[in-house]
């Protein structure tokens, strides 16, 4: 499991933000798409909301890769 580290100040990140700074996908275009198709999980649901706020201790997992999010 990787882990994504919020910058100071912050107390949230967006699903498909996460996704682009762990490298699981190349850019914001593919991040929405394997969200929209069902392809993302958030703490072991389906979540097709690019938009979706992940706090401290959400996990994210595409493609057989996991992030969670720290502070």
């Amino acid at each position: 499991m990787e882990l994504f580290q919020l910058r100071a100040g912050e107390e949230f990140i967006r699903l498909g933000q996460v996704l682009k700074a762990a490298g699981f996908v190349e850019n914001g275009g593919e991040a929405k798409e394997v969200i929209r198709e069902g392809m993302v999980s958030v703490n072991g649901e389906i979540e097709t909301r690019r938009g979706r706020k992940l706090y401290k201790g959400d996990i994210a997992s595409y493609d057989g890769r996991e992030v969670q999010v720290t502070v």
